[in-house]
């Protein structure tokens, strides 16, 4: 069943069922985006091995935008008249995603299992954008200016699985699980 997200009123310029729609979309990066930033918390407590200061040090930055990414998300729902649900139950009853699976594990690892899930993140901002160009462009806006610092977390995240031929080690994995092994196999 498909939850009425039309709000009472909205921002001028946009009607109210556009609006709707555009919250639900946003409440989806919500979800995404509250999960990264708890998923990468948890990579960076759980990363070992010799390349552990490295990934451990680049994550807090990327958990930390990740965070504000948030904010301004919840935010826009919210000036377009919705409401942003945060709570942990929201976001797993209505995630499209299954959780985060690699525990302890080496930091190449993590960064082969991250690599999926940056990939999962930025498809979602992206199709978000397009929905959003056809019918706000300060949400359009938004999400751009999110999608170009999430590629590059992932440009940072791949940076330590490609070859110097440019072969990215993980390119073929279809699960966390596979890119962590594929990325183990690397460390």
């Amino acid at each position: 069943m498909t939850q009425d997200l039309t709000p009472k009123y909205t921002v001028p310029g946009i009607e109210r069922e556009a609006a709707g729609r555009l919250i639900g979309t946003l409440r989806l990066r919500l979800h995404a985006l509250n999960d990264l930033h708890l998923t990468l918390k948890h990579v960076h407590w759980n990363v070992v091995g010799p390349h552990f200061i490295a990934v451990h040090e680049m994550i807090d930055p990327q958990v930390d935008r990740v965070r504000e990414m948030a904010d301004d998300v919840a935010e826009r729902i919210a000036a377009l008249g919705g409401v942003a649900q945060g709570t942990p139950g929201v976001l797993v009853a209505e995630r499209t995603w299954d959780d985060y699976s690699i525990g302890r594990a080496d930091a190449i690892a993590h960064l082969g299992a991250l690599d999926l899930v940056y990939t999962g993140v930025i498809e979602g901002v992206r199709a978000a954008v397009k929905e959003a160009g056809d019918i706000d462009p300060a949400t359009e806006d938004l999400l751009i200016g999110q999608l170009r610092d999430l590629e590059q977390f992932q440009w940072f995240v791949r940076a330590h699985l490609e070859s110097s031929g440019g072969t990215l080690a993980t390119g073929r994995s279809h699960t966390e699980k596979e890119a962590a092994a594929k990325g183990a196999e690397l460390g």
